[in-house]
């Protein structure tokens, strides 16, 4: 697997708000872990939380400024820019840590301070 080009497909279906886009990569039992949010663990509570998070944010883009591979975990940093649903702006640093297995994502974790938001 190239852990950039997994990496990069799956933020342009995260800014692009495409949920079918993001359930293509995760597994059933996926664990995922937002910022300060609770884990949510299976695949339907995981869209279900990105659904509520995408309706937070009119839009995002994420940009990356590394991408590595250890086994199956891929870790990526760079920043996510967002712009709330009054127009106005935040940009924050980012960085995740995915297990990929059979290149579908069975643990997603995000670090981000989205307080700001």
């Amino acid at each position: 697997m190239n852990a950039d080009k997994f990496v990069r497909s799956l933020y342009t279906s995260v800014d692009n708000k495409d949920i079918d886009g993001l359930a293509s990569k995760l597994a059933e039992s996926v664990r995922f872990k937002f910022s300060n949010y609770d884990a949510v663990i299976g695949i339907e509570d995981v869209l279900q939380a990105n659904t509520d998070f995408f309706s937070s944010v009119k839009s995002m883009r994420h940009t990356l400024d590394g991408t590595w591979q250890q086994g199956d975990t891929l870790i990526c940093n760079g920043q996510v820019h967002y712009v709330r649903l009054d127009d106005t702006e935040f940009s924050v640093e980012f960085a995740t840590i995915l297990n990929v297995i059979n290149e579908k994502i069975s643990n997603y974790l995000i670090y981000a301070d989205v307080s700001g938001l």
